[in-house]
């Protein structure tokens, strides 16, 4: 399954929300070195209940907006 994601790095908590358009996902982290990218990652697989190793960054590692898949997910 493929989620458009928006990132908001730097945020005092992390959550995600579900939003009309896809999802926002608030990390810590800040976006360097990949830091934000693995925090998301982490923050989807728990919200969705799947190992880390299910989640990748389809496209936009470098930007906001993101579109994620996640593996062997049976529905929401």
């Amino acid at each position: 399954m493929k989620l458009l994601v928006t990132v908001k790095p730097r945020s005092r908590q992390q959550k995600i929300e579900k939003t009309t358009t896809g999802y926002t996902a608030y990390v810590r982290e800040e976006p360097v070195e990949n830091r934000a990218n693995r925090a998301l990652i982490e923050l989807l697989a728990e919200y969705f209940g799947v190992t880390k190793s299910q989640v990748t960054i389809s496209s936009g590692r470098k930007s906001k907006q993101k579109i994620v898949e996640i593996k062997n997910l049976s529905c929401l």
